[in-house]
């Protein structure tokens, strides 16, 4: 299997499904795609059929969207628990991954995933209030009916779609709970996040509608190194 994703240190859909492969340690390999420069766009309308990544290739399936890959690789590998074993649980972690996928606007528009980065303060509260409040009210009780570390115990995909916001909230030193904030240390800890992390660090890549500066006027394109 190969999965197609975008720059390590931006691409916030990319790193959920590799982090599923990667912590179930289902055998695969990467290719990065970039998600700027000149024909770019041309290369992923090549090489994806929505030309976007994530892609999943396995043998002649193709799978785009994150989503899908997740569900594929949980058809697939049904011993790796990808998701709860509980039906209940299982049900409430697919809501809360749904939820991910569809909403959130807020932080995705105003508070984009950047690893290398430390953006304090740089986020206008108004922007994100609504968004960081709901993230509480679901992380909070799921945590709480847990007891954590993750949502539902152990790791599942339903932590996997929401370690993007974990970093958005690190990056840019959003203000939430104790216990929100444990569960960012807490993917932050995960061993396979921690390999993509490495790897984001070290990519010399610019994407500058993903850069807050740029995207605020602080920075003209192109003067981010």
């Amino acid at each position: 299997m190969k999965l197609l994703i975008g720059n390590r240190n931006y691409s916030s859909w990319s790193l959920r499904p590799w982090l599923v492969l990667q912590h179930f340690e289902i055998p695969f390999e990467d290719e990065v795609l970039q998600l700027a420069g000149e024909g770019f766009r041309d290369v992923l309308a090549q090489r994806s059929p929505t030309g976007r990544v994530p892609v999943l290739i396995d043998g002649d399936l193709v799978v785009p969207e994150t989503l899908a890959i997740i569900e594929y690789l949980a058809d697939k590998f049904p011993d790796k628990a990808i998701w709860p074993d509980d039906i209940r649980d299982r049900a409430l972690a697919r809501a809360a991954a749904t939820e991910m996928h569809a909403g959130f606007s807020g932080l995705r528009s105003h508070a984009p995933m950047n690893l290398r980065s430390s953006h304090p303060g740089k986020v206008a509260l108004d922007t994100v209030a609504r968004d960081l409040q709901r993230l509480e009210a679901l992380w909070g009780g799921l945590l709480q009916k847990s007891g954590g570390p993750f949502l539902f115990g152990a790791l599942t995909a339903a932590d996997a779609m929401f370690a993007p916001v974990a970093t958005r909230i690190r990056t840019y030193a959003l203000p939430v709970s104790d216990t929100a904030a444990a569960y960012v240390e807490a993917i932050y800890a995960v061993p396979a996040f921690q390999s993509w992390l490495a790897m984001a660090l070290k990519e010399p890549w610019v994407v500058d509608e993903d850069e807050i500066d740029v995207i605020q006027g602080r920075a003209k394109p192109g003067t981010i190194v």
